[in-house]
């Protein structure tokens, strides 16, 4: 079941969580990494700007997004919850719409609620 839900999450997640500022190098290459399954570099570029202090919304959104197509619901709940607790930002989605980082934010916890229901009533 563990791999069925990650192909369930999997589109809506990166449809929903991925996103990008015009000026944010790392963030896009992030995106670029997590479009072509490179899940690991992607998290990796992620996490060094984190550690680096970076409080961008994309860089916490995307890494939120990463943990939780890797099965880190709980890390991933975390760091959607921190952008909320943050001041609120436009961001440039994929699609290029501009979506709120707070709407995303509940967008991706919304997801990760919808998906421990699928894995409670699946077993």
């Amino acid at each position: 079941m563990r791999i069925g839900t990650l192909v369930l999450l999997a589109p809506a997640l990166a449809a929903m969580g991925i996103a990008a500022s015009a000026n944010a190098q790392d963030a896009q290459y992030a995106h670029a990494a997590i479009a072509a399954g490179n899940l690991p570099a992607a998290e990796r570029a992620l996490e060094r700007d984190a550690r680096a202090g970076s409080r961008e919304p994309q860089v916490l959104l995307n890494l939120a997004a990463v943990y939780a197509m890797t099965e880190r619901s709980d890390t991933a709940r975390a760091l959607y919850t921190r952008v909320l607790a943050g001041e609120d930002a436009s961001l440039l989605m994929p699609s290029d719409q501009v979506a709120s980082a707070h709407d995303v934010a509940r967008r991706g916890l919304r997801m990760l609620d919808r998906s421990s229901a699928v894995q409670l009533t699946s077993r």
